[in-house]
């Protein structure tokens, strides 16, 4: 039980991590906002400034201070600003990108294209005239009103920075560079991790076929002393059957991590073959019952690497049902996809595990490395360009794998 809280906590660390990255991400979203609401409020008050600025001087008697009331007005070099009248007339505009712009040069707005004159009114938001400007300053905090004289007023419009414009996609271009960041970050640590436990694999399974070598040997030799002594031939016949044994074994384990050579074969022989050598070596309490299609299909396969994925769905399914239960092989054909299904009546396995299954280490066995549905997985979906996934399961019920190879 042990190896199951393993993927428990990693699960359970996923959450956390996802946590902190969400409470993160807010915390960024909310100080980048708070920013531009800070320098939306500030250029707000320039904008109050130079309109007073703008009052002033239409006020201004012979002893007001002209430059400095030109020289606030004048200090806006970076917000986009329209003075109109109350009816639309545009008297003045600063710091607009137009389309006809060919030079540096400000002329008056009657001097303007017509394209630029239009461009400049569509910005006002009012082009047709049909909203009063007092109206859109009332209910828009981007328009000013400005007393000139008694009963005249003028409409100062103005729009965010260049500079307030960036910085509100500030927060946007951060969190997609943080997500691509942790993306390539997490790919490298999964390609890393794969790769580590291919050569582990490869590596275990290259070790175990060479150190099955000798002793395989030797006891080939031994059968054949005893067959030359006068042993009774019928233990030196179940000898030589367990020396077969141990041969397909290393066979199996020496073509990991090498391309298996693939031959043309029909499921139904396969698993008939694979499953009258279980039927002999499990709990006579448990029943196998074999459901195999009229119509056979071909498959490319590696025949010992493949009864090795039978053997060991076989083994978990009487494991699963403590050696008493039903055992159901079905084959069949699913649009190009052959397919076989493994069922028992057995435990079950919670939904959430449906994944995890296939994870080394993963077992509800008190013994055992839980390696079997990892070495199934990749000898179907790494050597044989098919699919296993748990079909259906239910806790107290039993369970359903099923396999899938293209039919040639």
């Amino acid at each position: 039980m042990k190896r199951l809280s393993i993927y428990d906590n990693q699960r359970t660390g996923k959450i956390i991590f996802l946590s902190i990255s969400l409470v993160a991400i807010v915390a960024v979203m909310l100080i980048s906002n708070n920013l531009v609401k800070a320098l939306s409020q500030q250029e707000r008050e320039r904008m109050n400034i130079w309109a007073q600025a703008t009052e002033r001087l239409a006020k201004a008697d012979a002893d007001a201070d002209f430059e400095f009331l030109l020289s606030i007005i004048e200090q806006n070099n970076s917000i986009p600003v329209l003075v109109a009248d109350e009816d639309f007339n545009i008297l003045e505009y600063r710091n607009f990108k137009l389309p006809e712009d060919k030079d540096d040069s400000q002329p008056g707005f009657e001097q303007l294209s017509e394209r630029n004159r239009q461009y400049l009114l569509k910005r006002l938001k009012a082009p047709g005239g049909e909203t009063p400007l007092h109206e859109m300053a009332r209910r828009n905090d981007h328009f000013i009103e400005v007393a000139i004289f008694d009963n005249t007023y003028q409409y100062i419009y103005y729009e965010d920075s260049i500079l307030l414009r960036r910085l509100s996609w500030y927060p946007y271009v951060q969190l997609a560079v943080m997500v691509i960041l942790v993306l390539i970050i997490y790919l490298a640590v999964i390609y890393t991790k794969r790769a580590e436990q291919d050569r582990v694999w490869v590596g275990l399974s290259k070790e175990t076929a060479h150190q099955l070598g000798t002793p395989i040997s030797s006891l080939m030799a031994w059968s054949q002393y005893l067959e030359l002594t006068g042993a009774d031939k019928e233990v030196t016949s179940e000898i030589d059957k367990d020396v077969k044994r141990l041969s397909v074994i290393a066979d199996r384990f020496s073509k990991i991590g090498s391309a298996p050579e693939l031959n043309v074969e029909y499921l139904n022989d396969v698993v008939a073959n694979s499953l009258d050598y279980m039927k002999n070596r499990i709990s006579g309490r448990v029943a196998i019952n074999m459901h195999l299609t009229d119509d056979d299909h071909g498959v490319r396969l590696s025949r010992p690497l493949f009864e090795w994925v039978m053997e060991n769905l076989t083994k978990n399914a009487v494991d699963a049902m403590d050696g008493d239960g039903r055992i159901d092989i079905t084959t069949g054909a699913d649009k190009n996809m052959a397919f076989i299904e493994v069922t028992d009546s057995g435990k079950g396995i919670a939904r959430k595990n449906f994944k995890t299954v296939f994870n080394p280490g993963y077992t509800t066995k008190k013994r055992g490395w839980g390696l079997g549905l990892t070495l199934v997985k990749r000898i179907i979906e790494d050597y044989h360009g098919g699919r296993i996934f748990v079909k259906s399961s239910e806790p107290g019920v039993g369970t359903t794998f099923r396999i899938e190879l293209p039919i040639l």
